[in-house]
């Protein structure tokens, strides 16, 4: 356990208001003419007099919380200890398991004012970094109940009290989002802050130290995975602080190198816009995030087809009644796509019936179609869910950073992926249509933009 200061112990003894470490069995004090009384005090438990002792050090910390809390949510907390200073070389270290004990299982009230390092050469090495020109940043993920939140947010200056010379940084995610490891967001506002300071970071002299990495023991791999999106070396703290051999690992989850090369279209000589053209309905079926709407731009939009989406219009009569005035006008339409300005916040029927997922949603159409004489098209946008999801996360919390010209979009929720998941109904020309072409996704951007999405991108904590 990190032991309070005997001096700042003498301090809250002298000062007017009494704690529980001021009370002791027998407690002689000074009277007025320095005559020394004597007087019984009710005895109290140890646990209250370590409380108390560790309130003291926590207000006389040098350590403070930064308002706002960073995020468009303000989900991301971020603290410093005394002035820490923005240098080229970054010492990063997850905290719970590496830099103190993980004290997971003990959320009860008052829990998190008992802490230990997680060994004892941790302060000493901390020190050190400071010494040799490292920005030392802690990086941790909690995405805890606000109570919990709010008493684990008095351990920090525990912790920089018993760092008194060291400057520090911390970023604390506390929700599962674009923050939360392995997501970079984090390490983004670094990289923010210092650029702001006229610092760019190094990262090749830069690191990172966590105990999820994935070992046969860990409960997860996120602190390694979060290197690895970074770029920066990584250490497990046995490595870092006890020099011992790495250990074997094992990265699970999605990961887009395991994709396998299909065909982009298929069949693969087929005409997406007709030669000659040709009023038409098309309708796009196939997961969210699988480049509907990318693909409508830039194929259908140029040559005049109307775009039907039932997220815009509100309802599914809406959207059958400006499908039929559209053919009526002799326009083509494209049925089946989110906006192209937003990705959806919350999931309802509206969203589920933009994916076409199943015959009877697609008959609609197809009956609309058949009336007014008129050829129906499907294109199945096909990928994994897993690659859906992971688009999801990029778009929302990854492309926004670094693309200002493309649109906002909310994350869209995972039910809505094992909602299409669990319904979907392979589209074929006996319900219709007179043609199916598969899209399969491909990535679109340059080489920065392609690494960043092929990162380890994941909310769950694995």
């Amino acid at each position: 356990m990190a032991s309070a200061n005997p001096a700042t112990d003498s301090t809250a003894r002298s000062s007017k208001k009494r704690d529980a470490s001021d009370l002791q069995t027998n407690e002689t004090e000074s009277s007025a003419d320095g005559s020394m009384n004597s007087r019984k005090i009710a005895k109290i438990h140890p646990f209250f007099s370590k409380q108390s002792q560790a309130t003291s050090l926590s207000e006389s910390s040098p350590f403070q919380w930064l308002k706002p809390s960073l995020g468009p949510k303000r989900t991301c907390l971020h603290g410093i200890n005394l002035s820490p200073p923005c240098l080229s070389k970054i010492a990063a270290l997850d905290l719970d398991g590496t830099v103190i004990k993980s004290n997971h299982n003990n959320r009860g009230k008052g829990s998190a004012l008992q802490w230990e390092w997680w060994r004892n050469v941790v302060p000493s090495k901390m020190r050190t970094l400071h010494e040799e020109g490292y920005s030392i940043v802690f990086i941790s993920n909690q995405a805890l109940k606000s109570n919990q939140l709010t008493e684990w947010k008095k351990k920090i200056p525990l912790i920089a009290a018993a760092l008194p010379d060291v400057p520090f940084r911390i970023f604390a995610a506390c929700a599962k989002d674009g923050y939360r490891k392995p997501m970079p967001g984090m390490w983004y506002e670094l990289e923010r802050i210092f650029k702001e300071q006229g610092v760019e970071i190094d990262k090749a002299s830069s690191f990172y130290v966590g105990d999820a990495a994935g070992r046969p023991d860990d409960f997860a791999s996120t602190d390694r995975k979060w290197a690895l999106n970074i770029g920066i070396p990584f250490y497990t703290p046995e490595e870092y602080f006890l020099k011992l051999p790495a250990a074997s690992y094992n990265l699970p989850g999605f990961h887009v190198a395991s994709l396998p090369e299909v065909e982009p279209v298929t069949p693969p000589n087929v005409a997406i816009i007709p030669n000659p053209p040709r009023q038409e309905l098309v309708i796009f079926t196939g997961y969210p995030c699988l480049g509907k709407s990318s693909f409508y731009r830039r194929h259908f939009s140029p040559v005049g087809y109307s775009h039907i989406n039932q997220d815009v219009l509100g309802s599914r009569p809406k959207c059958i009644k400006a499908a039929e005035e559209a053919l009526k006008d002799k326009k083509s339409i494209v049925v089946g796509m989110y906006p192209l300005t937003r990705m959806p916040s919350i999931l309802d029927r509206v969203q589920i019936d933009n994916t076409n997922r199943d015959v009877a949603t697609r008959k609609h159409y197809l009956d609309l179609a058949k009336k007014h004489g008129v050829p129906a098209r499907c294109f199945d946008f096909a990928g994994p869910m897993e690659l859906a999801w992971h688009n999801n996360l990029y778009r929302a919390y990854i492309e926004p950073v670094f693309d200002v010209d493309k649109p906002p979009r909310d994350i869209l929720p995972y039910v809505a992926f094992i909602g299409f998941r669990d319904n979907y109904e392979e589209p074929h020309t006996s319900e219709g249509f007179s043609e199916v072409v598969k899209i399969a996704w491909k990535f679109e951007g340059d080489e920065e933009a392609r690494r960043r999405w092929s990162m380890w991108l994941q909310i769950d904590g694995k």
